[in-house]
C-alpha cells in the first residue's frame, strides 16, 4: 500500500516537473519572437519648444569661460551642431559624454554642451569632466525656450541652424538615430518606422541582426 503511494506521488511529481518544463519552454520562445519584432526605439521627442525643419533661435550668450558664442548656428563653417542639454549632476549625462564626443567625432558635428546649476556644481563637473573641444554653455533661457524637461536631450542642426533632430538621449542608440534617422528623410526614428515603406524593411534588418 506504501510502496503504491510513493510510486503514484512520484509520477504525479514527475508529470508537474515535465508540465512546468513544457511552460518554460514556451514562455522562452515567445519572448524570443517579441525580442526579434521589437525594433531599438531612438531618441524620444518630449518638448514643445521649435519644431524639426524650423530654424533654430539665436542665442547671444558666452561659455563658462567667458568666451562669446552664437548658439543656434553654425560654430564652424559648413559644420552641423549638436545641442546636447545636461546637468551637472545628472549621472546619464556624465556617462554619455565620452559616446557624444565618439559620435561627434564620427558625424564631424560641433558639440555644445547646454547646462543649468551653481557656479560650484559646474566647475566640480568641468573638473571632473575636462572639455576636448566643446562648448561648454550655462544657461537656463535656452533650455526653456526649447521647452526641455529632462535630460540628457539633444537638438541637431544643420550648418544653418536649421532643426534635423531632436531628442531625449539616454543611450549610444539615442544620440545615432539623430543622425542615423534624417538619413532616411525623417526627424525620428519613431516616424521612420511608422512610414509604411521603410518599416519592414527596418524590422527585417534587426530581424538579421538578432540571428
Amino acid at each position: 500500500m506504501t510502496s503504491g503511494i510513493l510510486i503514484a506521488s512520484n509520477v504525479l511529481l514527475w508529470g508537474a516537473f515535465l508540465a512546468l518544463a513544457a511552460l518554460m519552454l514556451g514562455v522562452i520562445r515567445q519572448i524570443g519572437l517579441l525580442h526579434e519584432r521589437s525594433a531599438p526605439l531612438g531618441a524620444m521627442m518630449i518638448d514643445h519648444g521649435p519644431d524639426v525643419g524650423e530654424r533654430s533661435p539665436i542665442f547671444n550668450v558666452n561659455t563658462f569661460d567667458g568666451e562669446p558664442v552664437l548658439v543656434g548656428r553654425s560654430i564652424t563653417p559648413g559644420r552641423p551642431s549638436l545641442l546636447m542639454f545636461t546637468g551637472p549632476s545628472c549621472p546619464i549625462c556624465q556617462k554619455l559624454l565620452p559616446i557624444i564626443r565618439s559620435v561627434a567625432a564620427i558625424e564631424e558635428t560641433d558639440v555644445i554642451l547646454i547646462s543649468d546649476g551653481t557656479q560650484a556644481e559646474h566647475r566640480q563637473f568641468l573638473k571632473d569632466h575636462p572639455l576636448d573641444g566643446e562648448l561648454y554653455v550655462v544657461s537656463a533661457e535656452i533650455g526653456m525656450r526649447y521647452q526641455v524637461s529632462k535630460v540628457p536631450y539633444g537638438v541637431l542642426l544643420d550648418q544653418d541652424g536649421k532643426i534635423l533632430a531632436k531628442g531625449l538621449c539616454n543611450t549610444r542608440e539615442h544620440v545615432e538615430s539623430l543622425f542615423e534617422t534624417i538619413r532616411h528623410g525623417h526627424s525620428t526614428l519613431q516616424n521612420y518606422l511608422k512610414d509604411e515603406n521603410t518599416a519592414p524593411k527596418f524590422k527585417q534588418v534587426t530581424a538579421n541582426k538578432v540571428h
